[in-house]
């Protein structure tokens, strides 16, 4: 009985051994066969999603980088020997080549995209400008390179076009950047930090901006520029931004910048402007710039309130140059510009950059806000001339002997509210500046109504309210008749030329 006892026992024990055993072998394999992909042991989830706009959207950018992209080239440029260095104060950066300046030659980099089947190919001036002509490289997506020559330049605008010898290139088709607004998507396309083929994508977060970049242009300098965060960097210069139907709409530029490489947002050139640059360039090697022959500045609140205008807008004309377009036209100093040819007008690049996609010979009409009335003015352009603009400089004050300097310094006044002190010119002084009128400024307040306005010491007030001074009484006689919150608008002559100026009476 004892013996079947234990042959009971043994044999459960066995049972269980072999039932543990079964158990431990199915949990194992259980979760292997989950990892292996077993349906039962899945991680994760199945997304309950299917919005359509999500696949439209994406499949718009996947078209596009697949439409564009064999379009755009490579660019490796062997500089000359140069010599200088590079201000990095600066805050915005031309991207492509880079802004090294040694004293050999060196090999630098940007992007370009083909705008002809037989090989012109649009980029930036500066990436190009320092070439050595028999040293420019063009790779092609499909990893062939050409030898390029350069066709023609225009630094007012930092474009340029270059040719390589190939037929039946597929060509980038170019959109209407009028026609751009902010908020939309756009993809730039380019060859960052050596990185070729590379698409980013983002949104147009301003347009017609002015950065003041292209100081190399002489004061000419044509700065439009669309405003976008698709990330750009070193590199993509030259190369398109894109919108979602596959059209080239800007050329990329420049980026704001304090380390030369993406920060936010890159800027640029709307390619309408390109378009009348390139087809210039293409048929004559140059551009045939056209001009009005006028200077503008923006319209501030004060300046708008003085003119008796609803709100500030359109760009004022400071002068105008003799034997110009504007002269023949009868435009005047103090008109505001408002419209080019029904295009509204929001500060003078805007002007600017219209009359750049213009020809010598054609007929513009401007919308003119004039005494208090809008009227229009049509003018027939002009080629522009290839002079520089030389400014003239009156910031220091013309010597004078001691009996002059006792006479102005006995013929002056304060304003306290405007912040401003000025003083009766000496016949000298009047002399020296070419002028026959007008009050010196001898003093601002830092922050003051003045200060604020762009008034500043040495400066030349010729007229307050349209009414020529001659002394600092004439001026005091203009302000009285204004009362707190009314705006005067001063023409002021400055070392860089003549201008309009405002300010606003501060309340009491």
């Amino acid at each position: 009985m004892a013996k079947k006892s234990i042959l009971a026992a043994i044999f459960l024990i066995f049972i269980g051994i072999i039932f543990g055993i079964v158990l431990v072998s199915n949990f194992q394999f259980g979760v292997l066969q989950g990892f292996a992909g077993d349906q039962q042991a899945k991680l994760g989830a199945q997304s309950q999603i299917d919005n359509p706009d999500y696949k439209a959207l994406s499949k718009a950018f996947i078209d596009v980088s697949k439409s564009i992209s064999p379009t755009v080239v490579s660019i490796t440029v062997t500089t000359k020997e140069k010599k200088g260095t590079q201000d990095l104060r600066d805050f915005f950066h031309f991207f492509g080549p880079q802004d090294r300046l040694p004293e050999m030659p060196t090999i630098e980099g940007g992007s370009g995209f083909i705008i002809s089947p037989d090989g012109y190919i649009m980029t930036n001036n500066h990436v190009i400008r320092d070439a050595d002509e028999k040293k420019i490289e063009v790779k092609f997506s499909d990893g062939r390179t050409e030898r390029a020559k350069i066709i023609g330049t225009d630094p007012t605008t930092d474009l340029a076009v270059i040719k390589v010898d190939r037929k039946d290139l597929p060509t980038a088709p170019l959109g209407n950047s009028d026609d751009l607004e902010i908020g939309e998507m756009v993809v730039a396309i380019g060859n960052p930090l050596g990185l070729q083929g590379t698409v980013t994508a983002g949104i147009v977060s301003a347009i017609g901006r002015s950065i003041d970049i292209l100081r190399e242009a002489g004061g000419l300098g044509i700065e439009n520029f669309i405003q976008t965060d698709a990330a750009i960097n070193p590199g993509n210069s030259g190369g398109p931004l894109v919108n979602l139907k596959g059209e080239v709409i800007g050329i990329n530029s420049a980026i704001a910048t304090t380390n030369r490489f993406y920060q936010g947002y890159g800027f640029a050139i709307p390619v309408n402007l390109a378009k009348a640059v390139a087809e210039d360039i293409i048929k004559t090697g140059k551009v045939r710039r056209a001009y009005v022959g006028i200077g503008m500045n923006p319209v501030t609140q004060a300046m708008a309130k003085a003119l008796g205008m609803d709100k500030p807008e359109g760009a004022i004309i400071q002068k105008i140059d003799a034997d110009s377009p504007a002269e023949s036209a009868d435009l005047k100093e103090g008109d505001v510009i408002l419209a080019v040819d029904g295009k509204e007008v929001k500060a003078p690049n805007d002007v600017q950059a219209l009359i750049a996609r213009m020809r010598p010979g054609d007929v513009v009409i401007f919308k003119i806000f004039r005494d208090r009335k809008k009227i229009e003015k049509k003018i027939t352009l002009k080629q522009r001339e290839d002079t520089a603009i030389a400014a003239d400089d009156t910031r220091q004050n013309p010597s004078m002997d001691k009996d002059e300097k006792d006479e102005s310094s006995m013929k002056s006044l304060t304003f306290d509210n405007l912040g401003l002190t000025v003083r009766q010119m000496t016949s000298e002084e009047k002399k020296k500046s070419a002028i026959e009128n007008g009050v010196i400024v001898s003093e601002v307040k830092p922050y003051s109504e003045a200060f604020n306005n762009m008034i500043r010491a040495n400066d030349v007030i010729l007229e307050a309210d349209k009414r020529e001074l001659n002394s600092p009484k004439d001026l005091k006689e203009v302000i009285d008749k204004h009362k707190p919150g009314d705006a005067i608008l001063f023409r002021i002559k400055k070392s860089d030329g003549i201008g309009f100026y405002a300010v606003q009476i501060p309340s009491e």
